[in-house]
């Protein structure tokens, strides 16, 4: 298994669609990219403190694998980053759109109408 310092990323053009939309499909990790998106870097404990590390720990590996974050290592700390330039070079618009749009809750009123 590779240190945490060797740990590569996705190179921007190998980004996938597909995969990049899952990483962003679950809640958790789109709270971890909304919160990335609000600043710059944040240690691995600051973006899901309430979730247990091995929660933690799988959802920061989507995300990385996916190319949605990168992870860095500064002594014995890992921050984490939005690949924002990447995802907007290789998905023109997507991430400002994913950002945007806010859940709404299933028993919310809609202005539709019911059949």
């Amino acid at each position: 298994m590779a240190a945490a310092d060797e740990l590569t990323h996705p190179a921007a053009e190998d980004l996938e669609l597909a995969e990049v939309l899952a990483a962003l499909g679950h809640p958790v990790r789109l709270e971890i990219v909304r919160m990335l998106a609000s600043g710059g870097e944040a240690s691995c404990g600051e973006v899901a403190p309430d979730l247990p590390r091995s929660s933690v720990t799988h959802h920061l590996k989507t995300l990385r694998e996916s190319g949605v974050i990168c992870r860095r290592a500064q002594g014995r700390k890992l921050y984490l980053a939005l690949r924002r330039a990447d995802l907007d070079l290789r998905f023109p618009g997507l991430l400002e759109l994913v950002l945007a749009c806010r859940s709404r809750p299933l028993d919310s009123e809609s202005d539709e109408q019911p059949l």
